[in-house]
């Protein structure tokens, strides 16, 4: 057998101490299974004495985790500290610029700086993986990278956080407000430590830009997806939703095509038969469309200590194993700079959700702002709302360009008629 692999781990929270505990737990199957042995070699985190459940003793402690970066007896850094940039990113660039392979769970640092740490990687001829950064227990990124290398990829979407599908799938099945799921939410822990990242989509996007790169073989650009989160969902909408056919997803989708990228995480109305529909709680799902596979779909947990320690120790076996190409299955410096797509771009349907006084002309005035920024409605319901004198009128949409519904929107919006702000969310037909 090989001399063993050996591993420096910066950062002992919950993933951390996840990767200790299977690798100290699964040593020999590991071993076994790469034909070389994994062995921990030295740790770093901010507390040396605080109570983690798993025995250190025997590993190096280093107080800065930058240090890792430069000991002999490190083969590889695994980094699952957080954070775009300060000590995460500092010691992603230093441990690849020594010769020694870097892992991570990092979504933000390599949604932001990619192509950076690709070309590190490559100039020193060691492996870059983050398996662990994107959909947790689903081995995504290699399924793209390996199973599906053969196929020219042009659609990429999916359920990339659990917390919001979670929240999403509370509000359907408890009839809750969403107030009321995110403080049970918030309860039990699923909340990122600012909250907003989950809520607002951003962490959904720091995914799914890791994911067209992979994908596509684009250099990642995060700052061109466009980003819209759950807080405006209601639980009238996700009761009407389903009254029309449709269930409310927050999906991440990404789209290739003649040279240009389209990235984007909002809120969508799917069919409900749709598999994807189905996937219910802190689940996450992806959907991979290819020119010879068609349509292929992975669904499992997509955090949490168990599958996120799990993804960064199958890299760790891959690098044993002896695998360092590409980080993101090609050349680094052959990533394309994409043209971006930007949301105006879209053209499909939508489901619109105003609140107006109950009185005679007010739908002849909706009717007229639709007509007037050419949005042709397809289904037009009248509800009725806990406040007197008041109604909740829900449409769906012919396909329309987005700038036209925001057109719409704003003619609508300035309607004295109109209570508060309307709400549209987009139908997909995926």
């Amino acid at each position: 057998m090989s001399e063993p692999l050996k591993v420096a781990i910066a950062g002992l929270g919950n993933v951390g101490v996840g990767v200790v505990k299977i690798l100290q737990q699964h040593r020999e199957l590991i071993a076994d299974r790469t034909g070389r042995e994994i062995a921990i070699t030295a740790v770093s985190a901010r507390s040396r004495n605080s109570n983690r459940g798993v025995d250190l003793s025997n590993y190096t402690w280093v107080d800065n985790a930058a240090d890792l970066a430069q000991m002999d007896d490190v083969d590889i850094v695994v980094e699952a500290i957080g954070g775009e940039d300060g000590i995460a990113l500092e010691l992603a660039q230093n441990a690849l610029k020594n010769s020694k392979s870097f892992v991570t769970a990092n979504k933000a640092m390599v949604a932001h700086h990619g192509a950076l740490l690709a070309d590190l990687a490559q100039d020193n001829n060691v492996a870059l993986r983050f398996e662990a950064a994107v959909a947790g227990g689903i081995p995504i990124i290699k399924a793209i990278g390996e199973g599906l290398a053969a196929n020219q990829l042009s659609l990429v979407y999916g359920i990339m956080n659990g917390t919001t599908n979670y929240m999403l799938s509370q509000m359907e099945a408890t009839g809750k407000s969403y107030d009321e799921i995110l403080e049970e939410t918030d309860a039990l822990g699923y909340l990122e430590a600012d909250p907003a990242l989950d809520l607002d989509g951003i962490d959904a996007a720091h995914k799914l830009a890791i994911l067209s790169s992979v994908a596509f073989g684009t250099k990642t650009d995060f700052d061109n997806v466009y980003i819209e989160g759950i807080r405006a969902i209601e639980t009238v909408d996700i009761a009407y939703g389903k009254e029309l056919g449709y269930r409310i997803k927050l999906l991440g989708i990404t789209k290739y095509e003649n040279g240009t990228l389209s990235q984007r995480v909002h809120p969508v109305m799917i069919d409900r038969e749709l598999p994807i529909a189905r996937v219910m709680d802190g689940f996450n799902a992806l959907v991979v469309d290819g020119d010879y596979i068609d349509r292929t779909f992975y669904q499992g947990r997509g955090a949490g200590e168990g599958p996120t320690a799990s993804a960064i120790v199958a890299d760790i076996i891959d690098i044993a194993r002896g695998h360092n190409g590409a980080a993101f299955f090609k050349p680094s410096h052959k990533l394309v700079d994409a043209q971006s797509v930007t949301i105006n771009e879209r053209q499909g349907a939508y489901y619109v959700r105003l609140h107006v006084e109950d009185h005679a002309g007010v739908i002849a005035d909706i009717t007229t702002s639709l007509k007037d920024a050419n949005v042709s409605v397809e289904t037009m319901l009248q509800k009725g709302t806990e406040r007197d004198g008041t109604v909740y009128v829900i449409m769906t949409t012919h396909e329309t360009r987005e700038t036209a519904m925001k057109d719409a929107l704003n003619r609508i919006n300035e309607l004295s008629s109109v209570i508060e702000n309307p709400l549209s969310i987009r139908i997909e037909k995926l």
